[in-house]
């Protein structure tokens, strides 16, 4: 299983496809995407020798397949026709509650290097869900679809699940892995975020890369480039993304304009779609701004969160 380890080598520059407003399709932001996939997938092949020198460097008590994220879940006997056909099964085992039985489906469709089998066994060892609870093993999942995706374009029936599977990788960089090879890299964030965000316009993406900008963390701080990845995110419905603009606009937050009534619109649009605990920061945000707004700000606000046009998605 080829896995990403090691720190990618951030070119000095901005990548080009940071500009929201560049046009997606030019020849030059494809060769651009086609050479910043094949560092990426370099940099993974040569971490991955790196990684084996340090175990065999070190004696360890435990066995070693202990140790290997890349350890099988054991794979039925049950033969499939196909790769597709392990996928259907995987996934009509696990509607029916039978994880186990989808996970060994969905292993041998990874096996054949199936990338939605991949995402969704990713997607099952972060969550926890019907396997061990297991980030490492969720990150070399992930990572094999970013190696394998060099001819993967926006428009490609698979985009969804690399620009995903690109999303989660930045966010194991951004804190790491603990007790894992996988280290802290915020500047590695940045890029994993910034090819989701930029070429597959991938919303949490968006979101996340906003975060960055707002928190000067891997990149410098700048607030309104903070604004303008998170107005992509909340005109896809992303709600801590339009809680986030609204909150930066009403306020005029490090340099942004003032825009009160259209920040108050976006804190009204995120705190309709607010669920849950999870989202109790939303409504305090809103309600501490709404309290703070005028009633002409307040009216002003209502009538373009009529007229937004702007629907809501789940995260």
């Amino acid at each position: 299983m080829r896995t990403s380890r090691t720190d990618l080598c951030r070119p000095r520059t901005r990548p080009a496809g940071a500009d929201p407003d560049r046009p997606a399709g030019s020849r030059a932001r494809a060769r651009a995407r086609e050479a910043g996939v094949r560092r990426v997938s370099l940099g993974l092949r040569a971490a991955l020798l790196a990684g084996l020198l340090l175990v065999a460097a070190f004696p360890v008590t435990a066995p070693v397949e202990a140790l290997d994220a890349a350890a099988r879940t054991s794979v039925s006997e049950k033969s499939y026709r196909s790769a597709k056909d392990a996928l259907r099964t995987g996934m009509r085992e696990y509607n029916a509650g039978d994880k186990e039985g989808a996970a060994r489906a969905l292993e041998y469709a990874a096996d054949q290097g199936h990338a939605l089998a991949l995402w969704k066994l990713g997607r099952m060892y972060a969550d926890g869900d019907g396997v061990p609870h297991d980030d490492l093993r969720a990150f070399e999942y992930f990572s094999r679809i970013a190696d394998d995706s060099s001819d993967d374009g926006p428009d490609a029936p698979n985009s969804g699940v690399v620009a995903s599977a690109f999303t989660a990788l930045g966010a194991y960089f951004l804190d790491g892995i603990k007790g894992t090879y996988v280290r802290a890299n915020p500047e590695r964030a940045y890029d994993m975020f910034n090819y989701a965000a930029s070429y597959f316009g991938d919303p949490n993406a968006q979101y996340n890369l906003a975060r960055l900008y707002l928190d000067g963390t891997g990149v410098e701080a700048d607030a309104r480039q903070a604004a303008r990845w998170f107005n992509l995110a909340a005109e896809k419905g992303h709600r801590p993304a339009q809680a986030l603009l609204g909150d930066l606009l009403v306020n005029g937050l490090g340099g942004v304009p003032v825009q009160r009534t259209r920040g108050l619109m976006w804190l009204s649009l995120a705190r309709q779609g607010a669920e849950g605990r999870k989202d109790d920061w939303i409504v305090a945000l809103y309600e501490k701004n709404w309290a703070a707004a005028n009633e002409s700000d307040r009216a002003l606000a209502q009538s373009e969160v009529q007229t937004s046009g702007i629907g809501r998605r789940r995260r």
